[in-house]
């Protein structure tokens, strides 16, 4: 194969691949909307909340960078996701405006919340 071609097809299967990230998280974000997540956080850090205030819950760039490489996280936070968290023991304290997040297990399927926590994760860099 020539250089002309190769380069031809790894611009094809680069394209593809960019593309099917970017169905992959409209899904998400599609996802995320129904089941009410933008209510309480953004995807980007630096968002602000009603009024101007801090944010409610974290953005998930900042959820990613936190728990980055750390063994189940996505198994902790989908639990949180539908059980919810404890005010008491927030590591997010002085840094959003809400206190904790409530229970969403009517909200949206527990496949659906591993599907989401996982998109999430992987916006660490």
């Amino acid at each position: 194969m020539n250089a002309l071609r190769k380069t031809a097809l790894l611009a094809g299967l680069t394209l593809m691949a960019s593309t099917a990230s970017a169905g992959v998280d409209e899904d998400m974000k599609g996802l995320a909307s129904k089941s009410g997540c933008f209510t309480c956080h953004s995807i980007e850090a630096g968002a602000k909340g009603p009024n101007g205030m801090a944010p409610i819950g974290p953005a998930w760039q900042d959820v990613a960078r936190m728990y980055k490489g750390k063994p189940g996280a996505d198994t902790f936070l989908t639990r949180v996701v539908l059980e919810g968290s404890n005010p008491y023991g927030s590591h997010w304290k002085d840094k959003v405006s809400g206190l904790a997040m409530p229970p969403n297990n009517v909200a949206i399927k527990e496949a659906d919340a591993l599907k989401l926590v996982r998109w999430i994760l992987a916006m660490a860099k």
